[in-house]
């Protein structure tokens, strides 16, 4: 039997200002090429507002932003150089005690880091990397700015053409303790921290040209979520299919940045 899901900011608005365990998600990110028009479109989507925070710091590729839901940060959204030809995509920060320390094991384990240690807003250190299969991950060390409920991340999972070899990376990582989801015929392991599901990986064969993390935005109907990015000129890449948090529609940006959509909790 697949085991029942909590999300994140379930557990209250006390526990979302404080740090998270080693390992967690607890920020996510988007690379835009066109920053005014990402925010447009997520905007439109989920009701964001938005603040701008100051362009050009370090590890930063341009102007940044972070989005705003009931008054709390949701999400950073940055805009990406005219001269650099990365894809939009968004990024699923980790939790750690050390960011320094975890940079030099994922250097040392297999993973590469592209940007960091260094300093960053809020007193935090962060690190952006990428694990032996070649998809990006951050690191965050500082207290976890997530907001919560519809219109937040409140899942992340990877989804990978070497999942043997990522899960022994992550659990070496961040001492996950893993599990599977007891479905017939599923390629995905929920990753465990301090007894409670964080996050999961799923395996999706050598066909996968990249492997990536997607972030899981909660929404009250997400068949007409997914109406509605259409209307905003992004699509649906794959119909409500079974996951660890329950059916998820995929869908994309304008500018082809995967993430999914799933029914908030009551």
């Amino acid at each position: 039997m697949t085991e029942v899901w909590e999300p994140s900011w379930a557990h209250g608005a006390e526990e979302s200002a404080r740090r998270q365990p080693p390992g967690t998600p607890c920020w996510t990110s988007l690379l835009a090429r066109d920053l005014e028009a990402a925010k447009d479109f997520y905007g439109g989507l989920f009701g964001w507002t938005y603040r701008d925070t100051r362009p050009g710091r370090p590890g930063r590729p341009g102007p940044c932003a972070r989005a705003v839901l009931g008054g709390r940060d949701v999400a950073g959204l940055a805009g990406l150089p005219p001269d650099r030809q990365s894809p939009a995509a968004w990024t699923t920060y980790l939790a750690s005690d050390d960011a320094d320390a975890t940079a030099e094991w994922i250097h040392c384990s297999g993973g590469t880091v592209g940007v960091g240690p260094l300093a960053a807003a809020d007193g935090g250190r962060m690190v952006l990397a990428g694990d032996p299969a070649g998809a990006s991950f951050g690191v965050w060390q500082g207290p976890a700015p997530y907001g919560g409920g519809p219109g937040s991340a409140v899942w992340h999972e990877l989804v990978t053409h070497e999942a043997a070899v990522v899960l022994k990376f992550y659990r070496a990582l961040f001492g996950y303790e893993a599990k599977t989801t007891g479905a017939v015929d599923s390629d995905t392991v929920l990753l465990h921290v301090d007894g409670r599901p964080v996050a999961s990986i799923r395996g999706a064969g050598a066909g996968l040209r990249q492997s990536y993390w997607v972030p899981y935005f909660a929404v009250a109907d997400p068949e007409a979520a997914a109406v509605r990015v259409q209307e905003l000129g992004g699509r649906v890449v794959a119909g409500a299919a079974p996951t660890a948090v329950g059916p998820a529609t995929t869908v994309m940006d304008r500018e082809g940045a995967l993430f999914s959509l799933v029914r908030a909790v009551p």
